[in-house]
């Protein structure tokens, strides 16, 4: 596998490339257009200038996070046509700087939703909280609580453009079905897996974050059987998972190493962090450690080793630890982060030096 760290670029990240590349084992940086809107053409000029940043630095930039999805295109508006034809342009794009991984998400209005940016836990970190009641009141309040506590840094999926547009989104995604929603992703899918299959890049879709329907929006990517259609819409290699641990890891049902074991030759990037569940639904993300959360971390990364994984892996969301959460982006400190890199790739170490035995 090959450990890699989500970087939001110079001048809108507090971790720097100088950063990443100092931690131990990671080898690349995950990266994105970050002032680009969904549906919007990406240069090739801004592309590479990205690239080259990364690449100074010894690190590979093979993985991109995210290329949003236009409305239109979830949807299923007739204007949907416009935006897969740029969304096949940038694919060719990406395709010419070295990127094999591009992952998306389907999800509706929302990108990944909570409800408290910075919850304390017992030993005096904070971290990201969902309260699951919270949920079933005005969605308005609490994209603006998300906003606030974003304070200056760009929140992917959560920007202010879109949620100003919020009452009009609702109304578009209004009597939206899961099957509905499901036939929309396919008709993406059938036109642009195509032209991944002839650039050799990936598409890995995002499982929904929580996964369960909010505010009465559908949610497709959320469990084992719903991955499983997902995967079937379109047979190919090309078509495949970002496997999120944190995202799956709040329905206490979702069998994960489970998931990785059945679905491992379609899984091209991995997203492993830690939630702890309460008894209420809540959830409220911990440090990697399996222990600390309902997340087994060490039985998800053996899952991986024993099919002998060969895709990118990230921590994903850390606890914001010793005061940085007044300078770093909400979820994207260094500390907790790095910490899981080493726990990770110690569990991994472990597990190479079993199978020498």
């Amino acid at each position: 596998m090959e450990m890699t760290w989500r970087w939001y670029g110079e001048n809108n990240d507090s971790i720097t490339l100088d950063h990443i590349r100092q931690i131990p084992g990671v080898t690349g940086a995950v990266w994105s257009l970050h002032d680009k809107v969904a549906g919007e053409e990406w240069e090739m000029e801004s592309i590479q200038e990205v690239v080259d940043q990364i690449t100074s630095k010894g690190l590979s930039p093979a993985v991109v996070e995210s290329v949003n999805v236009h409305d239109d295109i979830k949807l299923g508006l007739p204007s949907r046509d416009k935006y897969i034809a740029i969304y096949i342009d940038t694919i060719k794009k990406l395709s010419q700087v070295g990127v094999k991984v591009i992952c998306y998400n389907f999800m509706p209005i929302f990108d990944w939703t909570r409800t408290e940016l910075y919850k304390a836990l017992p030993d005096g970190s904070n971290a990201l909280f969902y309260e699951k009641n919270a949920i079933q009141h005005d969605p308005k309040k609490m994209a603006q609580r998300i906003l606030d506590g974003a304070g200056d840094f760009t929140m992917p999926g959560w920007e202010p453009e879109r949620m100003a547009k919020l009452d009009d989104l609702f109304k578009a995604y209004e009597g939206m079905t899961e099957d509905m929603l499901f036939d929309n992703l396919q008709y993406f899918l059938e036109r642009i897996i195509p032209v991944c299959e002839a650039c050799d890049v990936k598409m890995a879709i995002h499982p929904d974050d929580p996964p369960w329907p909010i505010f009465g929006l559908p949610r497709i990517i959320r469990n084992r059987d719903y991955i499983k259609r997902f995967l079937e819409l379109v047979d190919s290699p090309y078509n495949g998972l970002t496997l999120c641990t944190g995202s799956l890891g709040p329905n206490l049902d979702n069998d994960i190493p489970a998931i990785i074991r059945e679905f491992h030759d379609r899984i091209h990037f991995a997203h492993i962090r830690n939630v702890k569940v309460y008894d209420n639904g809540d959830f409220i993300e911990v440090s990697h450690r399996g222990k600390d959360g309902n997340v087994d971390v060490y039985d998800v990364l053996k899952a991986y080793h024993d099919n002998d994984f060969k895709g990118y892996i990230r921590p994903d969301h850390g606890r914001h630890l010793w005061g940085e959460e007044k300078n770093c982006r909400p979820g994207y400190g260094l500390y907790d982060r790095a910490l899981g890199v080493m726990y990770m790739l110690g569990v991994w170490d472990s597990l190479d030096k079993r199978k020498e035995e």
